[in-house]
């Protein structure tokens, strides 16, 4: 505690701070034009300090992926302008590779003064349905460089000591797809930092600057004292895991994120080492993302509770080596910023199982799951840009299932998905249907929860589909046993036919409509935790009964088959037993020539490969008894007797086993 700052005095300006934030999302979602705003609430706000410090943002309710990287944007501004920064002065800006997100989302910066001096800063970043680009809605899954995606807007001065910078706006809102929609956000920003000042400027006046600066250091230390506390209980040591992304334009070209997770003492470093070098497609992000999604991970698991500042921020450090996906260069576009941020999640979360003993929660879905549908609007002569972000289960815990069609953990209080009324009364669409995707959950003894299905059908005579999502092929993986959750799909109905929209799933970028296409988005489940076979039969009867789980998984997955009234215990038990006995489990051995081809590579017996009817390419996991599994591609079958398996070195440390382990392999996905 600072001297001379009473703990009552404390919390009461922590909670005014917080209660400055709330407002500051209330008062947006009243202005905002923007439906993606005011319906979805795309957007967070948070009060930084002039050292580019978070000290406070609304917990649960603002997304980290907006606000973490604000430090970077402040800093951005603060080396472009230095001194030069005055009261009336509001900054722009969204540029990736100086601490921006994906074009689409751009921050307003309010600097506001106390004593002469920099004091605090309201700041919004919130997304915006169009910055210009290849495609309506800007994100797409097929381009190539960043000029594609929009305008990139570096750190710039829009209003100069009260005064707009006209020139510099009609440059901006010039390129962009719904000017009236954009400038009206825009507007809403500024009269929502403006009363986040007048509220700020009331705090000073009660307590004065020495005091309520004072405060602020108070809370970020004591943030600092609890992760640091966290981190202690922590066994030292380094744990590695890696995810991957489904990077390519007509076939799979994964990407691969490696994380180290080094504990020692009361610090934890991330190091991103040995992931793959930055691409030519949309999966890539700027140096603020990859802290974001290990922040993310770090304070979830281990301080939950505790206030979400900069303080908490400080015992962690992050190496993203330059020129990787998780630290590109110019001109690599970094629309899908989501899900690279939720792959450095996967892999953290997957290293940090083996520190916490499997204490860990089943996969979620793989990123922001973008689908634009856009085009001519026959009811005014304008553009319509409709955007949905399908929320889909969360994974499974030790003792629960995972929540079916939700935010997940790793997210704020985003809307799960648009309403009806909205979506039918803005734009030229009907929805036709709206339900939970029986058997999305990964299967387990606790079951992960169920992703969204959404069916919209297109009344204009033509529009454009853009997709970009991620685990369309690689789904979120479950845990201890568990099973993944189903993979992202989105495909469109046409004359009773259902299409592809592009060759490979989830990139798909101005795909024509016609009128009467229906567009289908199925999210993910979150992916299980435990063995199946485990499971309850009753919970599993409930879930039949429910709607949630088909019987014929019930039967094929869980074993558990019903009688009149409830369920055959005899019959189930016999059903587990054969679908136990009928697992294919190997012997793992150890391979080092194993190719390093930016994916984990196994070999395997050929009766191995048989029974599960995989060949050379194909991928599959190995199933340890804790924490997650470790996703490998095939590189050889049949050069080594009975059910045998060969790996690497580094394979055997991230599954925790030794050489003559016996493992359960599961398929994963098959190339033909």
């Amino acid at each position: 505690m600072s001297p001379g700052i009473d703990p009552i005095t404390l919390e009461v300006v922590r909670e005014a701070l917080s209660s400055i934030v709330r407002e500051m999302r209330i008062t947006l979602v009243r202005t905002a034009y923007s439906s993606i705003l005011y319906e979805g609430e795309d957007f967070s706000c948070v009060l930084m300090d002039r050292q580019a410090q978070i000290v406070a943002m609304s917990k649960g309710m603002d997304h980290p992926l907006h606000i973490v990287p604000i430090a970077w944007s402040m800093r951005a501004v603060r080396e472009r302008f230095g001194d030069d920064i005055a009261p009336g002065d509001i900054f722009l800006h969204n540029d990736p590779y100086t601490g921006g997100t994906h074009l689409n989302d751009v921050a307003m910066i309010y600097p506001m003064f106390a004593g002469g001096e920099l004091f605090l800063f309201p700041v919004i970043r919130a997304h915006w349905a169009d910055v210009g680009g290849m495609s309506a809605g800007s994100l797409s899954g097929r381009v190539t460089e960043i000029y594609q995606e929009g305008v990139r807007i570096p750190p710039i001065k829009v209003y100069e000591r009260g005064r707009p910078n006209q020139a510099v706006l009609d440059l901006i809102f010039g390129n962009m797809r719904g000017p009236r929609d954009r400038e009206g956000d825009f507007r809403a920003m500024i009269g929502t930092c403006r009363k986040a000042a007048e509220r700020v400027e009331a705090l000073l006046a009660r307590y004065g600057q020495p005091a309520l600066q004072a405060c602020v250091e108070a809370l970020l230390d004591r943030a600092e004292a609890r992760m640091r506390a966290r981190i202690r209980a922590l066994p030292p040591g380094e744990y590695v895991y890696e995810a991957y992304l489904e990077g390519g334009r007509e076939r799979l070209e994964p990407l691969r994120v490696r994380a180290a997770v080094r504990i020692a003492g009361d610090t934890v470093t991330v190091d991103l080492a040995g992931t793959s070098p930055q691409t030519a497609g949309p999966t890539n992000v700027g140096p603020a993302m990859a802290p974001t999604g290990a922040f993310t991970i770090l304070k979830a698991f281990l301080d939950p509770g505790g206030d979400i500042n900069s303080g908490a921020f400080r015992p962690l450090t992050v190496l993203a080596p330059e020129g990787t996906i998780v630290n590109a260069r110019r001109p690599a576009p970094c629309g899908g910023m989501v899900e690279v941020k939720y792959c450095v999640e996967s892999a953290v979360m997957g290293a940090l199982s083996q520190a916490i003993d499997g204490k860990i929660t089943g996969d979620i879905k793989g990123g922001g799951n973008h689908c634009y549908v856009g085009g001519p609007d026959p009811r005014d002569g304008g553009t319509f840009i409709f955007y949905e972000y399908p929320a889909g289960g969360t994974g499974a815990f030790e003792g629960g299932d995972g929540s079916s069609a939700v935010r997940a953990f790793t997210e704020s209080d985003m809307t799960t998905i648009q309403p009806v009324e909205a979506v039918e009364q803005k734009y030229p669409l009907r929805v036709e249907r709206t339900a939970l995707r029986v058997d999305s959950g990964g299967d387990g003894q606790w079951r992960g929860g169920l992703g969204l299905e959404r069916e919209v059908r297109l009344l204009a005579p033509r529009a454009e589909l853009s997709v970009l999502a991620e685990k369309g092929i690689l789904p979120p993986y479950g845990v201890a046993g568990g099973r993944s959750g189903a993979p992202n799909r989105f495909v469109v109905r046409r004359g009773g036919e259902v299409v592809e929209p592009s060759p490979l799933p989830g990139k798909v970028s101005a795909f024509p409509l016609g009128a009467g296409d229906v567009v289908i988005m199925q999210s993910s489940g979150g992916g299980g935790y435990g063995d199946p076979l485990e499971r309850d039969p009753a919970l599993v009867a409930a879930d039949v009964a429910e709607g949630l789980v088909s019987p014929e998984r019930a039967d094929r997955v869980y074993g558990v088959l019903p009688s009149a009234g409830g369920v055959d215990a005899a019959a189930t038990a016999a059903r587990r037993r054969e679908l136990r006995a009928a697992r294919t489990t190997v012997t793992l051995g150890l391979a080092d020539d194993l190719a390093e081809r930016g994916v984990r590579g196994i070999a395997i017996a050929a009766s191995a490969a048989r029974r599960l009817d995989v060949a050379v390419g194909d991928v599959i996991e190995l199933v340890p008894p804790r924490g997650a599994p470790l996703r490998a591609w095939i590189e050889r079958v049949g050069d080594m007797t009975g059910d045998h398996a060969r790996v690497s070195r580094e394979a055997l440390t991230m599954l925790a086993l030794q050489v003559g382990a016996t493992v359960q392999l599961r398929v994963v996905y098959r190339t033909r």
